[in-house]
């Protein structure tokens, strides 16, 4: 089944034109199917490519995903033009008072500044808050899971010598997982990054568990036992030519920055890259969705509001 979209939105015409199956709000009233309803929280500056990313990854599933996009009043968006904003996004006091299946966050470039620095933050804090009544499943990438992490269980970040940038291997360490279900032993994701959290302050929480990591790039994906909050490290959304652009980019502005690891075939950057984490990327957000998600939570939404609280309890002792 599709993800419904507005056909306005730029990420539908470019998912069609892949042949991946979206379906326009008005085709999809037509349906008698109540939707998954995933709210996504973007705080990439390329709002657009980041949008496209995700529908995609959401999309290799059997089930209809009704999607709302969020953005921080608190942040002024440079890279987006404020009528893209106005037409697809929402702010936290039109939704805080709706329930939602999943939630993404997503990354943003803030990982060297302290949490306190970042000008959202407060707001941020507010909508972390509001996950634990609002929200029965959240996944949180790159920064997002560094915040999510700091904010629920006080694990803090460390900066990186240097920028942890490329494509790296990974082993799952967990077998039988639910979120895992389809990975190989062994598997590839992006990474783009200059903070990393240690495994040992993890460690230090009993209600996390550390799914999968790599010997170069740490760990990479790890949830609560509730399977309410799932954290991943990388950028499993990106597309072939994500990690190139940043490359480029920062090439340009005379910025510090090697070519990324095992991206560019013989570390060539007048290649073509190679992408070879795009299925296990997208197998994450389809076991998410079918496992974490479409599983446990009641058909009528309405419902939401009798066990949501207590599960929010549960979550918060651990």
């Amino acid at each position: 089944m599709p993800v419904k979209i507005p056909a306005a939105l730029p990420a539908y015409q470019t998912l069609s034109n892949e042949n991946v199956f979206v379906m326009s709000l008005k085709r999809a009233s037509q349906q008698d199917i109540r939707p998954l309803r995933v709210i996504i929280l973007n705080l990439m500056p390329t709002k657009i490519a980041t949008e496209t990313q995700i529908l995609r990854c959401l999309s290799n599933t059997p089930l209809q995903i009704e999607v709302d996009f969020l953005q921080t009043v608190s942040h002024t968006s440079k890279n987006t033009a404020q009528e893209h904003l106005d037409a697809f996004y929402k702010e936290f006091s039109e939704i805080r008072t709706n329930y939602y299946d999943g939630m993404i966050i997503t990354g943003a470039p803030v990982e060297q500044m302290d949490f306190d620095e970042v000008d959202y933050w407060s707001e941020l804090c507010e909508i972390l808050d509001w996950t634990r009544t609002h929200v029965y499943s959240t996944m949180f990438i790159c920064w997002a899971a560094q915040a999510g992490l700091n904010y629920f269980y006080g694990v803090p970040k460390h900066k990186l010598p240097e920028k942890r940038f490329g494509v790296y291997r990974h082993d799952v360490l967990v077998k039988g997982e639910s979120l895992l279900r389809g990975y190989d032993d062994i598997f590839y994701a992006p990474h783009s990054r200059h903070t990393e959290v240690y495994r040992e302050d993890i460690e230090k929480v009993a209600n996390l568990e550390i799914l999968a990591e790599s010997a170069e790039a740490g760990v990479y994906l790890l949830q609560d036992k509730e399977n309410r909050r799932v954290f991943v490290t990388g950028h499993p959304e990106y597309d072939i030519e994500t990690l190139a652009t940043e490359y480029f980019r920062d090439l340009d502005k005379g910025l510090p920055i090697s070519i990324p690891k095992n991206y560019f075939p013989d570390d060539d950057p007048t290649k073509a890259p190679v992408v070879r984490w795009r299925s296990h990327g997208t197998m994450l957000y389809t076991n998410w969705l079918n496992y974490y998600v479409y599983e446990e939570v009641p058909f009528d939404l309405e419902d939401t509001a009798k066990w949501l609280p207590h599960m929010g309890e549960k979550a918060a002792r651990g």
